[in-house]
């Protein structure tokens, strides 16, 4: 035979190599990076329960699977009766007789292989279960602790779900070598060997047993089974299903006892008996008996009969989410309509309504501070408080960070876009209740602006970053880095990174490891890597907590906050299991949706199942050198308990928590989302009306994405009863209806307290307080869907005289024609009795690249009153009267709400003035009529002016002036009569 060249071997060897160098590369980089952020443990902990788990699967699978290989063979009958099928078989042997030894170690290592690589995904199971601790709440069905169905059910179904896949393989192994070895013949062929019916009958009772362990454990599974009624333990399950359970594991232990019969009765007859009457118990028992226990017995009496077990869940669900915090409060209607004076009181007195909406800003931040194309902020902003001037207010905040796809082609290659162009620069914030005159946000910090004192304004790690840059450099050598632009047009101020952050790579080691993960030869060949150089990867703040905590669930939106001197990111951290007994199992993916997440870039949508969820840790990451710190919030959780054992205390404790950072917690998006899914049934605790479902609520539609949830909002309320306001996130409801067309009323508002104070070590009592309005079907006000429709059809005329448009035409006219028009967040207030909105209008061109929006006008809606303006404080005056600080300007230079009265007023003057104008609207619109020889529309005109006119004589008489009073035509005429001149106009005012 001609001998093999070295090409093939050298390949195979070479494509090893790689493969291993690859993975090495990852290990130690990951070794390194844990180390950098000082959560080596973590590391450590996770893989060696991971390498121990593989370990264990593959030795019990590998070797299972061989020792029943080899005692097959070793126990292979000497002389093999000579029948056809023998014969047949007997080629088989021959074939196999040269790979057996091979076969022999591949089949159980391959088999190892598989299994152990299935079992490492179980490591958080087991960590759980070994760290496992009591809840202090029972099971109403077993009488178990809670603690039992979240840390222990799971790692036992584990167990006998890879021990049944064990034996199997084990069986299957030993009967295909005893069949082909001729020990195991099939019924009617000839006797087969006291060794075959030792060994399988052994193994198949073994596997029976399993399975009677697996059916007893069922029992327990189904308090957390997700049925069409509820999640829990029904009727039919407390009746029907555990007993049969019960007996199907009884049969399958006497399944065990007819396998090991087999091998004194020399016959496969009894355990084929027994695996038979074991199937058709579980049809019979298992399905069949529980379908008609619940089709005649419970679907006649439902509603009683569940009532226990609704209760159980609504109990259950209630403790699970946080539902029992909940404080209801009953909307009263006063008995006497309130003044106006009053209801202007109630409206000013809230503390700063935020128009500017952080969901449609974004771009007005980038065009306003965007500074170069290269600069970006996130399409979703965020709302934090600050104090300035010693008042608290509320902002819409954001950072700049690096955008890699705004620079030119040209100029996109390894050195700049890993080594020059590492880092954004700048902390921007708005004033959320304040603009400028031309709508614009009101930054008071960011750029020239400095009202937050001194801090780290660099962004090396954030939701924008790029994967990876290499950064730092000797003392006195170049500065690479792009930092920010320079003073005089065109030139930039570069820097060299000086943080402690990310993992030195100076040793050809380290630039070997990184080579190789990132597959780039420049870790080598550009001299921009030096022996001071480090490298950042791994850089948005939910990766980095995710890596140092992968026991977690993050919050779909984090957000920075100037902390302590630096930029912090904060993530929001959640313990979560699908374990707890009879708790309603929730999609996160679903509850956690909405029209902000669905279009954001950088907002997140969780995805699994759970009936259980704590906000057990608040987290931060430093914008500047990526450390991250894990703070335990909700301290009594058990899981959070568990994993700080399992992972050696990486959690720090609340008293960790400085003031400053304290001042900028607040109550997760997520969360409430998940909160607000469940309270749309939930709210009714009653197991009757539960059944029944005749009260369900439901989220709103965004009413300008009508496939997707209103967002969440933040803003500061006070509800019914409560004399102070606090800073809060709110979420309405509306009635669940079946039909495109339901009558959507508000039902319910739901209010949780997110200001968490501002002492260190100690958050605010009533943070994270629920309380929910709940509105009388037959008094409740209109829901977000009616207020849209109010607002898109009102002709009520803007508070500022200089605009002639209804609020209807205005939409439309600034809807088209180059113009795109974008309703802001719809801002909920409960006001005696009634309910206040305020929605900020947003216009800006809909072409071009420096299309922005702009805060054009505000809409306030009372009952079924809607006024608007250019400002809120003009868009209250239209609903409640004038006030006593209104001064009769146009100029919103800062729009406010609670006490600021930076909006001008329109006093008689402007109401006259308006007056005036609308007389010249209709007086034109009747000359454009006649010109169309359109005599109805000129008949309206005609009553629009003398309307009109009527109106502007009583204003006039009110001032002591004299109003003018062009009298119009009577009838149609040829010739238009003179329109009123300016200087009529003007003595009139």
């Amino acid at each position: 035979m001609r001998r093999r060249g070295p090409l093939l071997p050298t390949l195979l060897v070479l494509i090893a190599l790689a493969v291993l160098g690859g993975i090495a590369a990852d290990v130690l980089t990951d070794v390194w990076w844990y180390e950098s952020v000082g959560y080596r443990g973590v590391f450590t902990t996770e893989l060696a329960t991971k390498a121990v788990i593989f370990v264990i699967a593959f030795l019990l699978t590998a070797g299972a699977v061989a020792a029943s290989l080899v005692v097959a063979f070793r126990t292979r009958p000497i002389y093999v009766p000579v029948t056809p099928a023998q014969q047949v078989l007997e080629q088989y042997r021959q074939a196999i007789e040269p790979l057996r030894r091979v076969a022999l170690f591949v089949v159980p290592g391959v088999l190892g292989l598989l299994a152990g690589s299935g079992s490492m995904g179980a490591w958080r199971t087991y960590l759980l279960w070994a760290n496992r601790q009591p809840f202090g709440t029972t099971d109403p069905q077993f009488g178990l602790d809670v603690g039992f169905f979240v840390f222990t059910l799971p790692w036992l179904r584990f167990l006998v779900s890879f021990l049944t896949v064990v034996l199997v393989l084990t069986f299957l192994a030993g009967a295909f070598t005893h069949y082909v070895y001729g020990g195991l013949q099939l019924p009617g062929r000839g006797p087969s060997t006291r060794a075959a019916y030792v060994h399988l009958g052994v193994v198949g009772a073994l596997i029976a047993l399993t399975r009677a362990g697996s059916y007893w454990l069922d029992r327990y599974s189904l308090s957390t089974q997700k049925g069409s009624l509820l999640t829990g333990i029904t009727y039919t399950d407390a009746n029907a299903v555990l007993p049969t359970k019960a007996i199907l594991a009884v049969a399958a232990i006497m399944c065990a006892l007819f396998f090991l019969a087999a091998i004194w009765s020399r016959s496969w007859r009894l355990p084929i008996i027994g695996v038979g009457l074991l199937v058709v118990t579980a049809v019979v028992a298992g399905t069949i008996y529980p379908a008609l226990i619940q089709s005649l017995r419970v679907k006649p009496s439902e509603r009683s009969l569940e009532a226990t077990y609704i209760e159980r869940n609504i109990k259950a669900t209630s403790s699970a989410f946080g539902l029992d915090r909940v404080e209801r409060i009953e909307n009263t209607v006063p008995a006497t309509a309130p003044s106006e004076n009053t209801l202007r009181s109630g409206a000013e007195a809230i503390p700063g309504v935020r128009v500017i909406d952080p969901n449609v800003v974004a771009p007005t931040f980038r065009q306003l501070e965007g500074e170069r194309d290269f600069y970006a902020f996130p399409d979703t902003l965020d709302v934090d408080r600050y104090t300035i001037d010693g008042r608290v207010n509320d902002a819409v905040v954001a950072v700049r960070e690096m955008n890699l796809s705004g620079l030119p082609d040209s100029q996109r290659n390894w050195i700049n876009d890993h080594t020059v162009f590492t880092h954004g620069y700048g902390f921007y914030a708005a004033y959320g209740n304040q603009r400028t005159p031309e709508g614009d946000p009101v930054f008071f910090e960011g750029g020239t602006r400095n009202n937050l004192g001194e801090y780290e304004p660099r962004i090396y790690f954030g939701e924008l970053s790029p994967s990876y840059s290499v950064v730092g450099g000797p003392a006195g050598g170049p500065t690479r880095e792009y930092d920010r632009p320079g003073s005089s047009e065109g030139s930039s101020v570069n820097n060299t990174y000086g943080g402690g952050g990310g993992v030195a790579i100076g040793s050809t080691l380290r630039k070997l490891a990184y080579a190789v993960k990132y597959r780039e030869a420049n870790f080598f060949l550009s001299n921009a890597v030096n022996s001071s150089s480090r490298i950042l990867d791994h850089r948005t703040p939910q990766e980095r907590v995710e890596r140092v905590a992968p026991w977690l669930t993050l919050d779909g939106n984090v957000y920075p906050a100037v902390v302590d001197g630096r930029v912090q990111w904060i993530v929001d951290g959640f313990t979560t299991s699908s374990a707890y007994p009879n708790s309603r199992l929730l999609d996160l993916a679903n509850a956690t949706s909405d029209s902000v997440a669905n279009r954001s870039n950088v907002v997140q949508v969780r995805s699994g199942e759970a009936n259980y969820v704590r906000n057990a840790v608040k987290a931060t990451v430093d914008a500047y050198d990526g450390s991250v710190k894990l703070y335990g919030w909700d301290t009594s959780d058990p899981i959070l308990k568990a994993w700080s054992q399992a992972f050696g205390n990486t959690v720090r404790p609340i008293s960790e928590i400085s003031g400053d950072l304290m001042s900028h917690i607040r109550y997760p998006q997520d969360l409430i989302k998940i909160q607000r899914d469940l309270l749309n049934e939930y709210h009714i605790t009653n197991p009757d009306d539960f059944y029944t479902g005749n009260d369900r609520w439901r989220v709103p539609r965004d009413p300008s994405l009508s496939t997707q949830d209103i967002p969440v909002v933040f803003q500061s309320i006070a509800l019914p009863g409560e004399e102070r306001p606090s800073f809060s996130i709110t979420s309405p409801f509306v009635p669940a209806s079946n039909a495109e067309g339901g009558r959507e009323i508000l039902r319910g508002l739901l209010a949780v307290d997110a200001d968490a104070g501002s002492t260190a070590g100690q958050r605010a009592e009533n943070f994270g307080k629920l309380r929910l309005v709940e509105y009388s079907s037959n008094q409740a006000p209109s829901g977000p869907g009616q207020v849209r429709n109010q607002i898109q059809n009102s002709n009520v005329r803007s508070q500022n005289p200089a605009e002639q448009l209804g609020l209807a035409q205005y939409i439309t006219n600034n809807s088209s024609g180059g113009k795109k028009l974008t309703f802001g967040n719809l801002l909920t207030f409960p006001l005696q009795g009634r309910t206040f909105y305020v929605q900020p209008v947003y216009v800006q061109a809909s072409e071009g690249s420096g299309s922005f929006p702009q805060n054009k006008i505000t809409v306030a809606v009372y009952g079924s009153n809607v006024a608007w303006g250019d400002t809120l404080d003009q868009a209250i005056t239209g609903l409640f009267g004038e006030g006593a600080g209104d001064s009769g300007g146009t100029d919103g230079g800062g729009d406010g709400g609670g006490g600021t009265p930076t909006d001008p007023g329109t006093g008689l003057p402007q109401q006259l003035s308006a007056a005036i104008g609308e007389i010249q609207a209709a007086y034109q619109a009747g000359q454009e009529a006649l010109s169309k020889s359109d005599f109805t529309a000129y008949g309206e005109a005609q009553k629009q002016l003398s309307a009109a006119i009527a109106q502007a004589d009583e204003l006039a008489r009110q001032l002591g002036t004299t109003a003018p009073t062009p009298t119009p035509s009577a009838s149609p005429s040829a010739s238009p009569s003179p329109t009123p001149s300016a200087s009529t106009t003007a003595s009139a005012g």
